[in-house]
Order: structure tokens, then C-alpha cells, then sequence
């Protein structure tokens, strides 16, 4: 994360030569949106708005995770726009000769990371871009390289089928080439009567009536990785302890008028025995010419078009709107020549609306885009939607806090 000495409850105090400042920083204030930088003189540039961004939002997380070789990672660190003149022409990376010390840094980080899962499985970590406000998948390379190592790749597309599935399909596939065999929509009971209006508190009580309701949620999903990204798809109803069975049956029945298959699964509980079937369905599914890939714009659609289709398809929004300073940004990246680039929406992952309180599937909602940034080294243009912060609050007791060394120099508190 990016702290730029803002600590939570801490007093941040800037001397300058002509200002002090004090004042309490909270890491869900607006502040973190909109902090005055740049008030030390000329030697410090101009005094101007700045913000925070966590490390998983960066651009540089995402040109790691879609650079496919270190020529690539050099080439796309150099394209970072990190200003403009007096003249308003962008300044690069690249000009400052900057390009180069950042590939060195990452270069071991480019190697994707082997590690095993407690039943021994390999897997492959590597990037972490947030699914919300970032494109949300794992890096390029991790994933060509899992193909080469086995006969099934199985990779997560960050929040949800309409934020991380969509920028899956979007961005990485339209970048990389990728054309995936099948989807899985994993769901919980849980989730769906929160979404049916069930109160956070009162999830764990069979509520069969606000599970049929919350359903809609789950519909719209499937709706849209058949749809509008083409794929075959399974629905995996990721079990909890306090699901009854009547609940379980009834999902299972609501949605198999869609034709799609609904598998339990108890992976927690069990470990790989609890997602076996699971398994034998995806191989099932996918197989070869089962999968008929679709975006869900053209690179040459306009950016505002793009947005709209978005919105408008995969969100169930009926218009998206700006105002003219944003309106006016999106022409000049047309005029730069970035119209072509894919988008990637942040906003928030808990409604298909850009209000976090709105459940189920809501129609005929407005999708307001209050900023747009150019990411010229991932290659593509971030509309950042409603409310959402690229600095999202963190817990007040984080797990780097439980991380240490014991007296043997063994490290503890990772689990």
C-alpha cells in the first residue's frame, strides 16, 4: 500500500516554508481523495489536488499482470503518463529515463510464483489487481504458463461476473489472446438473501422467501456470461455451515429452468473432495467448440460508447452520464488517440448499480462516471464510477500486525 506517511489515527503534520498544516486523517475520508500537495515553493512543482491509490489499483500492478515478456514490462513501464508540460503535452516514463531502474525492480517480480495448496496442488499465484477498481485477474504470464503445465487451467476473474469476469473478457482476453472453454459462477445462500433483503445480521436464519427474491441477482449474472461474453457455464453454490437443505433445494430448483448445471460444493469443509463434481462438470463443459467468446465492444467503438454498452448491457443501467470536465477529458483520450483502448470501470462490487445499498438486479438506474484516468502503460482508460475510492479503507487491525518473527527466526502469523 502506498502511505505517503498518512497513518490511520495518526496526526499528519507537513512543514513547508510558508504553511503548516495539521490534521487527523481517517482512510475513509474524502481527504484521501483530495489532498493538497506540492505547497513547499517551486522547488516542490505547482500546489495542486492529489489523491491515494492502494498498490493493487496502481497502473503498475496492472501493466505487470498484462505484460507478456520483460521487453513488454520496459515498453509499457516507459508509457507511463506521469505529467504534463507548461504546453499540456504528456510526459512519459520513458523521457526521464525512468523506464529502466523500474524494470530492473520488477524484473524478478515478472516470474509467476509456485506454490501448493494444503492438499499439495500446484497453482500459480501472481498479481493482484483489485476486481473493483482495478481489471482484477492474475498476470498473463502465470496464465500461458499454466497451460503449458496442465491439461485444465482454472483462473479467478476478480469481484463478481460483472466487474471481474467483465474485464477478464474485456481486457486480458481482448490483450492476451485468451479464449476460455467455460465460466463458473460460484454463489452462496448467504449472499443471495442479502441480496433478497435479508439483514447482514440475520443471514445465518433459513429465509427461503428472500432467497427466491435474491435469486434475480444470480440470474442476471448467468444472463450475462452466456449472453454477452459467450460462455458455457456452471453454477457452483459454495456451501456454508449454516445452509439448511431447504435451501439448498430450493436454489437448485429456481435455477434450473436456465439449463445450466448447479453443483454444491463443500471444498471448505472437505478440501478437494468437496469440489469433485464440480470438477467432472467443467470438464464436461468444456469441451472443445463449447465456447463461443464475445465482447462486449469493439476496439474501435468510441470510449463513451464503450461505457454505455457496459452499463447498459452487463449492468442493466438505462444511461450513463458526466459532467463536462469528464465529458471533455474522454474527448481529448479520443483525440490523443486512445479511443481504441478497452475500459476498466471502478466501482463498487456489492450492486450492479454504483450505489452499494442497491441489492438484487436493478433496471433503469443511472451510472455516473465522476473521473476518468488514462492508464497508457496497461493500455487501457479507467472510469471511475459513483462513489468508489482507489484507496479503500483497511481493517483497524491489519494482518501485517500478526506477521513477526519468533526467537528462532522462524516466521509466524501468515496463516
Amino acid at each position: 500500500m502506498i502511505d505517503n506517511h498518512l497513518h490511520h489515527g495518526n496526526q499528519l503534520q507537513l512543514d513547508s516554508r510558508r504553511i503548516t498544516w495539521r490534521r487527523v486523517i481517517d482512510l475513509n475520508d474524502r481527504a484521501l481523495r483530495e489532498t493538497m500537495v506540492g505547497l513547499g515553493g517551486a522547488a516542490n512543482s505547482f500546489p495542486r489536488e492529489d489523491g491515494f491509490e492502494i498498490v493493487a489499483a496502481s497502473e503498475v500492478m496492472a501493466i505487470l499482470c498484462l505484460a507478456d515478456s520483460l521487453a513488454d514490462l520496459k515498453r509499457r513501464l516507459g508509457n507511463i503518463i506521469i505529467g504534463e508540460t507548461r504546453a499540456r503535452r504528456p510526459v512519459h516514463a520513458r523521457e526521464l529515463g525512468a523506464h529502466g531502474a523500474m524494470a530492473v525492480l520488477l524484473r524478478d517480480a515478472l516470474a509467476p510464483n509456485l506454490v501448493q495448496t494444503l492438499e499439495h496442488t500446484p497453482a500459480l499465484l501472481h498479481g493482484g489487481p483489485f476486481g473493483n477498481i482495478a481489471h482484477g485477474c492474475n498476470s498473463v504470464i502465470a496464465t500461458r504458463a499454466a497451460h503449458k503445465l496442465g491439461d485444465y487451467v482454472v483462473t479467478e476473474a476478480g469481484f463478481g461476473a460483472d466487474l471481474g469476469a467483465e474485464k477478464f473478457v474485456n481486457i486480458k482476453c481482448r490483450k492476451a489472446g485468451l479464449r476460455p472453454a467455460c465460466a463458473v459462477l460460484v454463489a452462496t445462500v448467504r449472499a443471495l438473501k442479502y441480496h433478497g433483503g435479508v439483514d447482514v445480521k440475520a443471514l445465518e436464519r433459513e429465509d427461503l422467501a428472500a432467497l427466491e427474491q435474491g435469486c434475480a441477482n444470480l440470474d442476471r449474472h448467468l444472463a450475462n456470461i452466456r449472453d454477452h461474453y459467450g460462455l458455457p457455464c456452471v453454477i457452483a453454490i459454495n456451501r456454508f455451515a449454516h445452509d439448511t437443505p431447504a435451501e439448498l433445494e430450493q436454489l437448485a430448483r429456481r435455477m434450473a429452468h436456465h439449463g445450466a448445471p448447479v453443483v454444491v460444493t463443500e471444498q471448505f469443509a472437505r478440501g478437494g473432495a468437496g469440489a469433485e463434481e464440480l470438477a467432472r462438470t467443467v470438464v464436461e463443459l468444456a469441451r472443445p467448440g463449447g465456447s463461443e467468446l464475445r465482447f462486449v465492444y469493439e476496439d474501435a467503438t468510441p470510449l463513451w460508447q464503450k461505457m454505455k454498452a457496459i452499463a447498459t448491457k452487463i449492468y442493466g443501467a438505462s444511461e450513463i452520464t458526466a459532467d463536462t470536465r469528464v465529458r471533455s477529458r474522454i474527448k481529448q483520450l479520443e483525440e490523443q488517440g486512445y479511443g481504441h483502448y478497452p475500459v476498466c470501470v471502478a466501482k463498487t462490487q456489492y450492486s450492479f448499480s454504483t450505489d452499494a445499498l442497491l441489492r438484487g438486479a436493478p433496471s433503469n438506474h443511472v451510472v455516473n462516471i465522476r473521473d476518468v484516468r488514462l492508464a497508457a502503460g496497461a493500455e487501457f482508460v479507467v472510469m471511475v464510477c459513483g462513489e468508489i475510492m482507489t484507496m479503500p479503507g483497511l481493517p483497524a487491525s491489519p494482518a501485517a500486525m500478526t506477521i513477526d518473527l519468533d526467537d528462532q527466526g522462524r516466521i509466524i502469523g501468515l496463516a
